[in-house]
């Protein structure tokens, strides 16, 4: 099952749980926001995986995190409908 590293504060974590919901694909939601053990898995993923570099260039947080199944990392919830 994929993990969803995220915040409901973040516009595009919701729409990424709604695109999910609505095409039946199971995943686990993990709340950093209500979770500060879901925040340090985060930060520990953003601060060694490269294809972060340029969302934290950028100013940006690298949410929705999605950890595929193999382990791989994607920010792109898209590829999965």
């Amino acid at each position: 099952m994929i993990r969803i590293y995220g915040s409901m504060l973040c516009p595009d974590c919701v729409k990424c749980r709604e695109d999910l919901d609505r095409a039946g694909i199971a995943y686990a939601y993990l709340d950093f926001a209500e979770s500060l053990l879901h925040l340090k898995e985060f930060l520990k993923i953003r601060e060694t995986n490269p294809l972060f570099e340029e969302v934290k260039a950028g100013g940006g947080i690298g949410i929705p995190c999605i950890v595929k199944e193999d382990g791989s990392i994607t920010l792109d919830w898209t590829e999965f409908m």
